[in-house]
């Protein structure tokens, strides 16, 4: 029984020495290198090639390397017999929650407004909204939207919700469904995409949606690049309808030298780094799940095939 280690342009090193070190009796293989395909049966991955995965008749369990599936459920050839797992882990929703609550700072402050001002040795100073006065709208309630939420609410924002189904969260007023969309977007002066990529939330942060949203409203998308259509994130910047936005994904990584979002004067870019999956943090989870698969015990964190998340 194996284990196999697919990531292609990551370096896999750090995996393979916490993978050792939580299970020194552990048969690991790194994709491409030569092994037996019958003799694995749990693969670690993040953007694994498409139908690689229908070549291992004995593969019992995918465990991502991260929080979203999404990477693996866009293969087609996916096997449906395979269980998904996700990584849930407490450094992830720590570090998203104070990355988006750095960007919804950084916006309300003027912060990169005054980047670009040093740039033109310009002394111009910008009227400042307090975190009290402020509505953040959060899409997606998951853990990770549920971590931020949180944390904004500390620091004394006032935060709204929205998800595809009913969700109860301390502290948030939350909507739910299409219905209830329109009415939590207009409560939304700062919108954080934390929706997982399913065929429903594809393109969502388009113009429509948009239109909803308050007169220089602000956008920040630290989910996946695909939920956004960037056409229309630009066009509504352009004509003043947003202010701006913060994006940390995109459909394309790493962005193009020649994407219009680098020379964006009110798009501030981040290369995926909001919150990034440590090995050392998320390895003991795996192999707990990995142990439990040999066993006959059901996994922790799996995913539900038929919603993607």
């Amino acid at each position: 029984m194996s284990v196999l280690i697919v990531c292609p342009g990551r370096d896999p090193e750090n995996w393979v020495k916490e993978l050792k070190n939580q299970h020194p009796g552990m048969n690991i293989y790194v994709y491409p290198e030569d092994h037996d395909n019958e003799d694995v049966e749990f693969a670690i991955t993040w953007n694994h090639p498409r139908g690689l995965f229908k070549n291992y008749p004995n593969l019992k369990v995918i465990a991502s390397m991260g929080a979203g599936v999404d990477h693996i459920f866009s293969d087609n050839a996916l096997p449906e017999e395979i269980e998904v797992t996700k990584v849930v882990d407490d450094t992830l929703t720590e570090d998203m929650g104070d990355f988006v609550l750095s960007q919804v700072m950084n916006h309300i402050r003027g912060l990169h407004h005054y980047v670009k001002c040093q740039k033109e040795k310009e002394w111009d100073k910008f009227q400042y909204k307090r975190p009290q006065n402020t509505k953040v709208g959060i899409m997606g309630l998951g853990v990770l939207g549920n971590a931020v939420a949180d944390k904004l609410h500390k620091n004394f924002f006032k935060v709204y919700g929205w998800s595809k189904t009913e969700k109860n969260c301390d502290n948030v007023n939350s909507f739910h469904g299409k219905d209830q969309l329109e009415e939590f977007l207009e409560n939304s002066e700062i919108l954080v995409c934390l929706l997982p990529l399913t065929k429903d939330t594809e393109n969502i942060l388009n113009a429509d949606l948009f239109d909803m949203l308050p007169e220089g409203a602000y956008v920040i998308n630290v989910a996946r690049g695909e939920h956004l259509v960037e056409h229309d994130l630009m066009e509504m910047i352009d004509k003043g309808h947003l202010a701006g936005a913060s994006l940390d994904v995109f459909r394309e990584e790493p962005l193009p030298e020649e994407h219009p979002f680098w020379e964006h004067s009110k798009i501030n870019i981040t290369p995926h780094i909001a919150s990034v999956t440590k090995a050392e943090s998320v390895v003991p989870q795996i192999v707990e799940n990995y142990e439990r698969m040999k066993e006959g015990e059901p996994l922790k964190n799996k995913v539900e095939r038929e919603k993607g998340y």
